[in-house]
């Protein structure tokens, strides 16, 4: 006798999500029974979570990460997209464009733990980037080295330094320096903000 299921139970069965199991549907690769009032039922017999999960893994994405320090930077935000867009449309490649406006030194920025998340959960198949320092400014290599163990690839554009780069890296420092010395004398102290009008005057001096 057939068991039949819900969409919720086939999508546990399977381990995807109830929006793959729709798509999949959509695509006629999985075809739904109907019970007498119209509902929706799977077959529990006939569903191969092996052969699912050969399926899922060829609709893995490409994600182009672009980031920039701060908000005045957006120009060089929109420029950063638009030559991974170039990049990956030339490729042939379906893609998605994931973007941060924030320090490097900071592993707290949305689209960066989202495009975490989605390497994590294996929906990934690449990962583009103009400059490897526009992930993360500390720490990219242990994000590639997630990327090796999921079998991302990881493509950067430009090996070489990017233009602002010394500009960011004197931002990131600063961000350091702001949290180690509120930690030190409190954010409100009077010795943590000489600290700090010290070390911006010195970054601003040497630009």
């Amino acid at each position: 006798m057939k068991k039949l299921v819900t969409i919720g139970e086939a999508a546990k069965a399977l381990g995807v999500s109830i929006t793959t199991l729709r798509r999949w549907q959509e695509n006629g690769k999985l075809i739904p029974l109907r019970t007498s009032g119209g509902h929706r039922r799977y077959d529990l017999s006939k569903l191969r979570p092996q052969e699912f999960h050969d399926a899922q893994a060829n609709e893995r994405k490409t994600i182009a990460y672009a980031r920039v320090s701060r908000h005045d930077q957006e120009a060089d935000l929109e420029r950063q997209k638009q030559v991974l867009e170039l990049y990956c449309t030339q490729n042939g490649w379906t893609f998605e464009i994931v973007s941060d406006t924030g320090s490097g030194v900071n592993f707290h920025k949305n689209g960066l733990k989202y495009l975490l998340d989605e390497i994590l959960a294996s929906k990934v198949s690449r990962l583009v980037i103009t400059h490897k320092d526009k992930l993360l400014r500390f720490g990219a290599e242990l994000i590639f080295a997630i990327c090796e163990a999921k079998n991302v690839e990881v493509v950067i554009l430009n090996k070489g330094e990017d233009t602002s780069f010394e500009e960011d890296l004197a931002q990131d420092v600063l961000e350091i320096i702001t949290v180690f010395s509120a930690r030190l004398y409190g954010s409100r102290s009077r010795k943590s903000q000489k600290i700090l009008d010290a070390c911006k005057k010195a970054v601003e001096q040497n630009r």
